[in-house]
């Protein structure tokens, strides 16, 4: 690998089409598109402050470096990429790409951010931004912490573990989600998703899990949560009390104790759900 140490660049396309280069200490500043259509890079202790820093990439590693608010869209129709210590301030990073792993970043600005990837691996991540990871395939998160609402619209093969989720309409739309040893808080989660699973979870929403198709639910609570299972198939284990349960499709629920269990038959069929009341009064 070629060395560039402490450099400052400026000016559109300063590095394009590199090969084979090791980044460190260098800032790049004025000027779209610095490292456009370049491989093998190793980029350490580095500074982004323009625009589309990594675009047509392939083949990167970026340590302890900073993206900053103006370097926005940063990375986009890159593949085999991984960030490690590294805080992405800029919005709207990542679009369109694959085989990304994030460990230890900051994203403070993640609005739109994670569009249209796959194979996505999020490692101790903080992020903040709304619709978060739209449209992804195979990503898996553990130690996620995110807040901003529409995160994982439409997405598929989604694994999350030991994560917190503080929005708004989470997994709208999705396909295989598997959620474990999580927390999550905000209003229509779920809807019209299929396969979905949460093991060990604690969920805090208003109408919550509506409309999914093949729910399942494994040693979860449900606080502070009403209207929930509306309109879905379900086979769930819910710890202690929920507020109320309206008009689930069909399915098996087991539950400490329920404050308002609505089955109306103008709706749906009863006899299609079977509703299990664990606590005693």
């Amino acid at each position: 690998m070629k060395n560039i140490n402490r450099q400052f660049f400026t000016g559109e396309r300063a590095l394009f089409a590199s090969r084979d280069l090791h980044l460190t200490e260098c800032t790049f500043d004025a000027g779209e598109s610095p490292l456009k259509e370049s491989k093998n890079l190793l980029i350490e202790s580095c500074l982004f402050r323009w625009k589309y820093s990594l675009w047509y990439c392939s083949d990167v590693t970026v340590k302890d470096s900073t993206l900053f608010d103006t370097a926005r869209a940063g990375v986009w129709y890159t593949h085999d990429i991984r960030f490690d210590d590294c805080v992405i301030e800029a919005p709207k990073t990542f679009r369109r790409s694959s085989n990304i792993v994030l460990n230890n970043v900051v994203l403070p600005n993640a609005s739109e951010t994670l569009w249209n990837c796959t194979d996505v691996q999020l490692n101790n991540v903080t992020a903040q931004g709304t619709y978060f990871a739209m449209n992804c395939k195979r990503i898996s998160c553990s130690n996620l912490i995110l807040t901003g609402d529409y995160c994982f619209d439409s997405a598929e093969d989604v694994t999350l573990s030991k994560c917190k989720l503080l929005s708004k309409d989470s997994f709208w739309n999705c396909r295989n989600v598997t959620v474990t040893d999580s927390f999550i808080s905000g209003e229509y989660l779920a809807w019209n998703a299929e396969n979905v699973t949460l093991v060990n979870c604690t969920v805090e929403s208003l109408q919550a899990l509506c409309y999914v198709r093949n729910l399942k639910m494994v040693n979860c609570k449900l606080i502070n949560t009403t209207r929930a299972l509306e309109y879905s198939t379900v086979n769930a284990e819910i710890v202690g009390h929920v507020d109320s349960i309206v008009n689930p499709l069909s399915g098996t629920i087991t539950v400490g104790s329920v404050g308002e269990l609505t089955l109306d038959d103008k709706y749906i069929d009863p006899s299609l759900t079977e509703v299990k009341i664990t606590e005693k009064k």
